[in-house]
Order: structure tokens, then C-alpha cells, then sequence
């Protein structure tokens, strides 16, 4: 389970979190609370090592729009195809987040780059969940050999899309996909300050 920040947090007291199912990288938990009022209460959440995502962009020339490198994926929680970044679980231990990226760009497209740039963070489902995504832009990428793992991987499918048609996509709900909302998002902006 992550580390838990100690002490008060605006008032609020974790008094304890004890484990109630382990499966796979994930755990649910179950934690006891004090408010700053003293109200004392229960919280379920589940546990995650986090993951991250890479924004791979193509770019050609200084006439061409840049092309983001995309993956459409069976996910069997929505039970349909997504289009969204390549990434993953960070279920390597003590692997720092960039070396991830690096891992599953390889991976999920046959990629490496020269350049990578900190995006940065998103926290997926606070609600439900710590789990957080880094997020990374990938540029001056060369190919590689593919070395997909799991039946969604083995049958997802790559492709490259125009920045703004991908921003577009965004906009029309095509693309749905939190962390690559996000990063598509955050490139465009960090794209524009040049």
C-alpha cells in the first residue's frame, strides 16, 4: 500500500486503513477518520501503484500539423474500443515513472524517443481511488520491435492522428479517455508557449 501522508490534513485525521482484499496490482482498503468537528467516520477506497501515459508526437516537417501516436484498445470495464495514449501500470517497484513511459512506449507501439518532457500529474478518482497518472511527452521517436503483453495489448491497433484533429476529437467526445484528454491537452499547451 502507498504511503500515507502523516499528520492532520486540513482538520482531518487518518486513525487507521486496514487492507480488505489484495488482487492483482490494486487493493481495497478500508480507512477510519476524524473530521475537525471530531466526527469520526469510515471510508472505502482502492490502492494503486498509479501509471503512466505518453503523449508520442510525430513531427515531420514545420508545415505539417504534428501527428500524436494513438492506440485503440478493448477496455472490458466499458465493454467497447477506446482510443487513448500508450500507458500503463506502474507495477514494476521502485521503477521511476520515466522509465515506465519509456517501457511501455516500446511495448504498445514500437517506439523510442530522444526528448522527453514532464507533462505532469493527474490524480484519476479521488473519490474512489489514489491513483495517479505521469504524464510525459515522447519526441524525435524511431521505431522499434513491438513486445505487446495481455490479449487487449496483442490485439490493439496504432495509429496517427493530426494534433488538432486529435484536439478535435477531444471536443467531440470521440476521445474519452481521461489522461489522454489531458495530455493531448497539455501538449497543445506547451506546444503554443513553443
Amino acid at each position: 500500500m502507498p504511503k500515507r501522508p502523516s499528520g492532520p490534513v486540513g482538520g482531518f485525521v487518518t486513525e487507521s486503513i486496514k487492507g480488505i482484499h489484495d488482487w492483482a496490482l490494486w487493493s481495497l482498503v478500508q480507512g477510519k477518520f476524524t473530521g475537525p468537528d471530531g466526527t469520526t467516520f469510515t471510508r472505502s477506497f482502492v490502492t494503486s501503484p498509479g501509471a503512466v501515459g505518453v503523449v508520442a508526437l510525430q513531427e515531420h516537417s514545420a508545415a505539417q500539423a504534428p501527428r500524436v501516436v494513438l492506440v485503440r484498445q478493448y477496455r472490458p470495464a466499458l465493454h467497447r474500443l477506446t482510443l487513448e495514449l500508450p500507458a500503463g501500470m506502474r507495477d514494476q517497484p521502485e521503477e521511476p515513472a520515466l522509465e515506465t513511459a519509456q517501457r511501455e512506449l516500446r511495448e504498445e507501439v514500437g517506439l523510442t524517443a530522444r526528448d522527453w518532457t514532464r507533462l505532469g500529474c493527474h490524480v484519476s478518482a479521488p473519490g474512489i481511488s489514489n491513483s495517479q497518472v505521469e504524464l510525459f511527452l515522447a519526441r524525435s521517436l524511431e521505431q522499434v520491435e513491438l513486445d505487446r503483453h495481455g490479449p487487449e495489448e496483442q490485439h490493439m491497433t496504432s495509429e496517427e492522428v493530426a494534433l488538432p484533429d486529435a484536439l478535435a476529437m477531444v471536443a467531440d467526445g470521440v476521445i474519452d479517455d481521461a489522461k489522454t484528454v489531458i495530455g493531448l491537452l497539455l501538449t497543445e499547451q506547451l506546444l503554443r508557449r513553443g
